[in-house]
């Protein structure tokens, strides 16, 4: 098990070259409140002075320090120079890479100044660890965590906040599953205000990785013990709690050796702690903390394993989606733009990889815009919207000229309804421009991660899809002004869903030989004045009772024979009481007629049987008509989109892409990668070779070195 932490420690410098901490290695976490004596301990733990020193506080950056144990045979360390060829102990930095320390004040000088060339010289701190290695046969494999120590006032020019940055670090690195916390605690302050265990108890509530170190056993008061708490009475601790005694601050300015205050402090447990000496001090903590790495890292070792190869196979696939180095950039260029235009249409198709399941896109939209917005839109048209009544008959009259007229004129019915059909066309060139739109957005949808990486293709490749969408939207506009011009062209009243031209003329045939026979009754009636004048009131009367019955037999097929007859005795026309109101024209029901003064005096009046049934014929023949119109127009103009915009682009998207992109002068411009994409790639490379390295690290080691 003795070979598991030296595993840990190459992992670490594995995970140390690519500067992640995606994997949380099992170390040893050292926290406490300043001046507690943390510095102290890691010093005894390594034999050797090497930690700043001073007032207030000193550790502003983590230290991670690997323990190495060399053995004798091992001290003669190969060296290039000959000066340090034969050294027992040397530390090295990760940050000055092969550098060899001998000198353990150049070390404690070199922590310093790293220190103050990331933070400052304002006392502040910054999660930004240090690195230290230190091989010597005097120390146990160990790897251990040193953090700022906690405090509450922030002191001098040291950030308000200090307080909390200082607890945001620590907690970072104490809920590492992965890590044995190591809490340290004076001997003379209280166990229960311990800022240590307190944090610890937050991350650790069981207990299952905590540690507790009691310093300065010999500045107890006089006349007090540390028994009860070392014992575990005032707080227990599961993994125990080990005291220590550290050199005084007079020790420290005199240089006194650490094998001497390691003496010492034996010699002071055996005196003042006889019966726990030998599971307290130095030499028994650094034993303890060697026990529980190891065993903590047998107990992480598989979670470690599985991680790792997840993380390999993830990175590897991350890896493979930025693509490979370009070598042949022409067929790299075509096989880009291959897969870009079958990709598009096949997004217009239905026929994609990723389909969106947040909305509609590609060819379901064009769908949704043919049959939901554009035939909705054209249904809520309105075949006689913007018509009224008073309009209609004014097109009558002014069809007919000076002569009143006998039959309702075909030339009204041709202007009323061209002018009807005519709203046809702005719906249908907006539901061109929706097609467009969608057209247009499909790009985004079709972005592959190897267009992703030369950003100037992309460009390319957006502005001339662009270009063609942007060529064909006046050809297609045109086709469906088109559409709209041929319904306008020519009124077919012959055709065979506009059957109401036929019933029309057969009533108006009746009515002309009604009014013959109404001639000749008045013919055959007597000369005379007296006799003649009621003879033609009472043919008045009867002509108007015949076209007001024959427009009351219309009127009951336009609107529906049951709507009248219920109400209404058989062979009598209705009462019509439909009031027309204009501020264009004044009619008045007296003998004066129209009104010729300056100022429009709206009158109302009551339309006559005949005004009334030639108003409603010209409704039902322009709603008759416009339906056909509208339901020709909802079902040719998606079709003609179809053809002029969606299947020209789909033909020739690739063979245009060619066109304008694939020529040996654009190749470099045209591939040449974002320094994001190969950044990335860079990184990503880098971590999948430490991955694995990892992985083969882990992979030697065998069940017999686990127990």
């Amino acid at each position: 098990m003795e070979a598991l932490i030296p595993v840990i420690n190459k992992l670490q410098d594995v995970f140390n070259t690519v500067g992640t901490d995606s994997i949380q290695l099992p170390q040893i976490v050292v926290i406490g409140t300043q001046s507690s004596g943390k510095s102290s301990v890691l010093e005894s733990l390594v034999g050797r002075d090497f930690l700043p020193r001073g007032t207030g506080i000193v550790t502003r950056r983590p230290l991670v320090l690997q323990l190495v144990h060399v053995n004798s045979e091992e001290k003669k360390r190969p060296s290039e120079d000959e000066e340090h060829a034969h050294v027992e102990e040397w530390g090295k930095f990760l940050h000055t890479k092969n550098k060899i320390y001998t000198d353990f004040d150049e070390i404690r000088q070199e922590i310093e100044n790293e220190t103050d060339r990331v933070t400052g010289t304002n006392k502040g701190i910054i999660d930004d660890a240090i690195h230290l290695k230190i091989y010597s046969p005097k120390v146990l494999n160990l790897t251990l965590v040193d953090l700022p120590g906690i405090t509450k006032v922030p002191v001098g020019d040291q950030p308000p906040d200090i307080e909390v940055q200082i607890r945001e670090m620590c907690l970072k690195y104490i809920a590492n599953p992965n890590s044995i916390i190591l809490a340290v605690t004076s001997a003379n302050t209280d166990m229960a205000t311990s800022e240590a265990l307190k944090f610890a108890k937050e991350v650790d509530p069981d207990g299952r990785r905590t540690l507790a170190v009691i310093t300065k056993l010999d500045l107890m008061d006089a006349g007090t013990d540390a028994h009860d708490v070392l014992m575990g009475r005032v707080i227990p601790v599961k993994l125990g709690i080990i005291g220590v005694v550290n050199r005084s601050q007079m020790d420290i300015n005199k240089r006194k050796p650490i094998e001497e205050a390691i003496k010492d402090e034996a010699a002071f447990m055996q005196r003042k702690y006889p019966s726990l000496a030998s599971r307290n001090g130095t030499s028994h903590l650094a034993r303890t903390l060697n026990r529980l790495l190891m065993h903590h890292i047998r107990d992480c070792l598989p979670d470690l394993k599985t991680r790792i190869n997840v993380m390999a196979s993830q990175f590897q696939q991350l890896l493979n989606s930025f693509g490979e180095p370009v070598d042949d950039k022409g067929t790299t260029l075509l096989q880009i733009i291959t897969k870009f235009a079958a990709q598009y249409c096949n997004t217009i198709e239905g026929t994609a990889r990723n389909i969106e399941t947040t909305e509609l896109c590609g060819g379901a939209r064009i769908c949704y815009i043919f049959h939901e917005t554009f035939g909705r839109t054209l249904d809520s048209i309105e075949p006689l919207g913007g018509l009224s009544q008073l309009d209609i008959l004014t097109a009558i009259r002014n069809a007919t000229g000076p002569r009143p007229a006998l039959f309702v004129p075909e030339v009204s019915f041709e202007l009323l309804v061209k002018k009807q059909i005519r709203r046809l066309e702005e719906p249908s060139l907006r539901c061109v421009e929706l097609v467009h739109e969608e057209m247009q957005r499909i790009i985004n949808h079709c972005g592959t991660q190897e267009l992703l990486r030369f950003p100037r293709l992309h460009d390319r490749t957006v502005e001339v899809v662009t270009n063609l969408l942007r060529k064909r939207l006046p050809v297609t506009n045109s086709m469906v002004e088109n559409l709209v011009g041929i319904e306008l062209s020519y009124i077919n009243t012959k055709h065979p869903d506009f059957a109401d031209a036929s019933l029309i003329s057969a009533l108006i045939s009746s009515q002309e030989i009604l009014l013959d026979r109404i001639n000749v009754v008045i013919s055959l009636a007597g000369t005379s004045k007296a006799a003649a004048e009621p003879i033609r009131w009472s043919s008045a009367n009867a002509e108007d009772k015949i076209l007001g019955a024959s427009a009351w037999k219309l009127n009951n097929w336009l609107r529906g024979s049951n709507q009248s007859s219920e109400n209404t005795p058989a062979g009598t026309p209705p009462q019509q009481n439909s009031p027309v109101h204009s501020p264009k024209m004044s009619v008045t029901s007296g003998p004066h007629g129209v009104n010729l003064l300056d100022t429009a005096t709206p009158i109302s009046r009551k339309l006559s049987p005949r005004e009334q049934r030639d108003c409603e014929v010209i409704e039902r023949l322009i709603k008759s008509y416009f339906l056909i119109v509208r339901k020709n127009i909802q079902d040719s103009v998606p079709k003609a989109i179809m053809h002029f915009l969606v299947n020209f682009v789909k033909d020739n998207l690739q063979s245009e892409l060619v066109s304008q992109l694939y020529k040996t002068d654009f190749f470099s411009d045209l591939l040449q990668e974002s320094d994001q994409i190969g950044t990335r790639r860079k990184e990503a490379a880098e971590m999948l070779k430490a991955l694995q390295k990892a992985g083969h690290i882990i992979s030697e080691i065998r069940e017999t070195h686990v127990w």
